[in-house]
């Protein structure tokens, strides 16, 4: 599976929606924690129902089967490395796998526990497909109220510090949108910012361009999803000028219904504005998709061309937090391929 014959690279892609199914029943079955239908068959069958989805919060309800399997050593780092040998195969190069500690507890795994489960899993990952390097983005979560979980976030916001400089790259929040403004999280990413940890954010996704705005008040340097920030033409203007790149996700905004269609995505016209686009997956299994699929849907649908699927890679890796030598060496590729 490699249609596309160049360094591939995906920033937006949570890890408790991209394992793979066989090993998700198995560890469920293992752990005595029953899945949707109760076999491996009708277990993917929910799945397909679900992803073609009302709304986004009917779609996160994919995630409670294998948040409640992933509170173990053990599962987290079978399911990181099976997915770093998965993307491999695909023919990408660079990826950053996000997930928010605090869905990984409740079996004894305190949040530290569970952010070297996974750097172990990359690890283990990485050297057994030396072809890709892997970055690790831990989430906060917007479940409700910034008071609702208030605790657990701080402790993600300050403990990620710790962590940078053994395969965490970043901070994120994920969730769901708009139950609170998105400016009500901002001392998360105070504390996070003060510490030197580089902080991007879910907006403009399921709400309109005011939460892209929010995240950008924030400092923050990519926006998860994003595309909402088209229907205000002064905001994209400044996102174009800062630099601020959008984790695009054709798939899942249609899935979600954040999108009418692949047709009517604004992410060519978001491109031509000059943001820093990017092409990703958001959850490969949940969503049935991988890049491939993703840059078909680009060129078949959304009025992108190859040489424009190219320049999107040059974007990632551009707005990536790999290391810079690792970017110069892939971007170098890049260009040699544009037609």
């Amino acid at each position: 599976m490699n249609n596309y014959d160049f360094p591939k690279v995906d920033l937006h892609l949570h890890l408790d929606g991209s394992f793979r199914i066989e090993t998700m029943y198995e560890l469920a079955k293992e752990r005595g924690i029953e899945v949707p239908g109760g076999t491996l068959e009708a277990y993917g069958e929910w799945m397909e129902e679900h992803s073609n989805a009302k709304d986004v919060n009917d779609y996160l309800q994919m995630f409670d089967p294998p948040t409640a399997v992933m509170k173990d050593r053990d599962s987290i780092i079978r399911i990181t490395k099976e997915l770093i040998e998965d993307i491999a195969k695909q023919g990408l190069r660079y990826a950053e796998i996000r997930f928010a500690p605090q869905l990984h507890l409740g079996k004894g795994l305190s949040q530290r526990d569970a952010i070297e489960a996974v750097l172990e899993g990359k690890r283990i990952g990485e050297a057994e497909n030396p072809s890709i390097k892997i970055g690790i983005i831990c989430c906060m979560m917007c479940i409700g109220t910034e008071k609702v979980n208030y605790d657990a976030n701080m402790e993600t916001a300050t403990i990620i510090k710790d962590y940078l400089d053994k395969g965490v790259v970043a901070l994120d929040l994920a969730g769901a949108e708009g139950i609170v403004p998105l400016s009500n999280f901002k001392p998360f990413f105070d504390v996070a910012q003060a510490n030197n940890v580089p902080c991007i954010c879910h907006a403009g996704d399921s709400q309109d361009w005011r939460t892209c705005k929010d995240a950008i008040d924030m400092n923050v340097l990519r926006l998860g999803h994003g595309h909402h920030i088209y229907e205000n033409p002064e905001l994209s203007r400044l996102a174009a000028k800062k630099g601020i790149a959008l984790e695009i996700c054709p798939t899942s905004n249609v899935q979600c219904k954040t999108r009418e269609s692949f047709k009517m995505h604004p992410a060519y016209n978001l491109y031509k504005l000059g943001i820093p686009v990017t092409i990703n997956t958001d959850n490969m299994v949940m969503a049935r998709t991988n890049v491939d699929r993703e840059y078909d849907h680009c060129i078949e649908e959304m009025g992108f061309e190859y040489n424009d699927i190219i320049k999107m890679n040059i974007n990632s890796f551009k707005v990536s937090f790999a290391d810079e030598e690792y970017k110069k060496e892939m971007i170098a590729i890049l260009e040699s391929k544009l037609q």
